[in-house]
């Protein structure tokens, strides 16, 4: 008899609470270590280097890094270096390569020039071992375990706490604010049928629209990332700004939208857009907080009263990784090995 489809994906998304307070309780004080040594370097400013899911949580570091820090950030373009042949001085420049594998020969490559260009180098990942670790000055273990479903769950929120625990070093922080993640991860983990639900509703979906603003936005990214990979419905990410700069015609009341609205001003930020949503008759489902689920069409009310802005993307992704499951199964396809998809993505 074959396995369960989506049996491993399903197996790494239940891990998760379990993997964020391995992070908090064995991970934390080598993270602030790292953080306490590059701060006393005083970077100038910040890039950041990734790929697929890790560029999204690159993402959220840039908003943190910029928001909490005020370190102006960037995303670095890796063939300037790899396929150009481009060395920037990055005299003090701080560096940040997240890869969940660190077996990226382009990662490897860039970040390696990036260090001979006089950059601190600092790698995120779930692989000590790796070529990208052995590379960079400095390493942070995100503790995820082997994941082994092509599609990335628990590397990633690992990766998000990671970066949050980092940053908070930076500032002289003590992160004591993520200690309510594991427990309100598992009670949002819970609540499975609830997605089923949801998924009905898009299972003969031909095109989403994910929208957010703020923190949430590296949350609209990797929702529409993991639906692509996992179901192949095309799947649009958006800033809720940038919607409104036509992509919005698309938007009709067939059209299924979700909104990541994240409580706090990112979320105060998304109002004119959702009001828009509404506006054209969107089939609009929002992700968030409940009075906002409650003025939608439908929704998931997440947990996050006394969690800090900056935090809730940890927990405003898992729902969306259940959606993706959760319709990838209703589709008949089996969400742990999309096609064409191979888990170490070895570019150049």
């Amino acid at each position: 008899m074959s396995e369960k489809p989506g049996r491993i994906m399903a197996g790494e998304m239940a891990e998760q609470p379990a993997v964020l307070r391995r992070i908090l309780q064995e991970g934390a004080p080598r993270i602030r270590e790292v953080a306490t040594a590059i701060a006393a370097r005083s970077p100038r400013f910040v890039l950041l280097t990734a790929r697929g899911t890790s560029d999204n949580a690159a993402l959220y570091a840039k908003y943190l890094l910029e928001i909490q820090l005020g370190l102006p950030c960037g995303l670095t373009s890796m063939s300037t270096t790899t396929a150009y042949g481009a060395r920037p001085d990055l005299t003090d420049v701080l560096v940040i390569t997240v890869s969940q594998s660190g077996g990226s020969p382009d990662l490897v490559a860039s970040t390696k020039a990036a260090r001979e260009g006089g950059a601190i180098t600092l790698a995120v990942t779930n692989n000590p071992d790796s070529p990208l670790a052995a590379v960079s000055e400095f390493h942070i273990d995100i503790l995820a375990g082997p994941e082994k479903a092509l599609p990335a769950t628990k590397t990633y929120t690992a990766s998000l706490l990671a970066l949050y625990l980092f940053v908070e070093g930076l500032r002289g922080g003590d992160g004591a604010a993520a200690k309510v993640l594991p427990d309100l991860a598992s009670q949002v983990l819970s609540r499975q049928d609830e997605v089923r639900q949801l998924a009905s509703r898009y299972r003969f979906a031909e095109r989403m629209v994910i929208t957010s603003r703020g923190y949430g936005y590296p949350t609209a990214k990797e929702a529409a990332l993991k639906l692509m990979e996992t179901s192949y419905i095309p799947a649009l990410s958006y800033s809720g700004a940038d919607l409104l700069h036509g992509p919005l015609a698309m938007v009709d009341n067939i059209s299924p939208v979700i909104a990541v609205v994240t409580g706090g001003k990112g979320g105060e930020a998304l109002q004119p857009v959702l009001d828009r949503l509404r506006g054209r008759g969107a089939d609009l489902v929002v992700v968030g907080p409940a009075p906002q689920v409650e003025a939608a069409s439908a929704g998931f009310v997440l947990p996050t009263d006394g969690v800090a802005e900056e935090l809730q993307p940890i927990l405003e992704i898992l729902p969306l990784q259940l959606l993706a499951y959760e319709v990838t199964i209703a589709r008949g396809q089996d969400p742990d090995a999309p096609r064409a998809l191979a888990k170490v993505t070895e570019t150049r």
